[in-house]
């Protein structure tokens, strides 16, 4: 039997070590732990696909979470039929003992560690939804109290009004205009439409 573990984190930003040392403390040889740093949206991840062109039927897989098999129910139940389905390994994740397909191979080991399966990936999704949600509402809240988001937009050339009048009066193309105030067409484009308005507000 080979014993695996596998780790993903959303981001390159994100840290690992807390799912690394877990795995080592069951333990998984260094050499077959099998590691994702970027976003789980979809299963093409190079170490994963990896991870299951190595597993063979009987092998043991250690995932720190549930979540770490998918981003949403569907993933999840999908990754799970097909690792202990269709190869046939034994998964164990390690902050939910029910979730050992090594225990309880009976009929009634095999229904219980299914509807903890299912429960448990909807949870974890319905967190993400939540947390998702909340995160939209703290950014809705903070535009509300005039908190700017992206790159500060870069001041404009002390002559953009003179050439914007001008541009605006037919007296030069907005390709001269731009090139006078040092700006891409586009960019000169957008900010005097927002002088504009802001005008038309005064």
């Amino acid at each position: 039997m080979g014993v695996y573990g596998y780790i993903r984190v959303s981001s390159t930003d994100q840290n690992e070590d807390r799912q690394m040392v877990a795995l080592r403390g069951v333990p998984v040889p260094p050499n077959r732990i099998y590691m994702d740093k970027q976003s789980g949206k979809d299963f093409e991840r190079p170490q994963y696909k990896r991870l299951l062109r190595r597993l063979k039927a009987g092998d043991l897989l250690y995932v720190m979470s549930i979540d770490r098999l998918g981003r949403n129910y569907e993933e999840i139940q999908n990754q799970w039929r097909r690792l202990t389905k269709e190869i046939g390994v034994d998964i164990c994740v390690l902050d939910m003992p029910l979730l050992d397909t090594r225990q309880g191979k009976d009929l009634m080991g095999t229904f219980i560690a299914d509807i903890v399966l299912q429960i448990l990936s909807f949870v974890a999704q319905s967190e993400r939804e939540n947390i998702r949600k909340r995160q939209r509402q703290g950014i809705d809240a903070a535009k509300q109290r005039g908190v700017q988001f992206g790159r500060p937009k870069k001041p404009l050339p002390e002559n953009f009004d003179e050439v914007r009048l001008r541009w605006e009066r037919g007296e030069i193309t907005g390709t001269a205009a731009a090139r006078e105030c040092s700006l891409s067409m586009t960019t000169f484009r957008r900010r005097a439409e927002m002088a504009k308005k802001i005008q038309a507000q005064a």
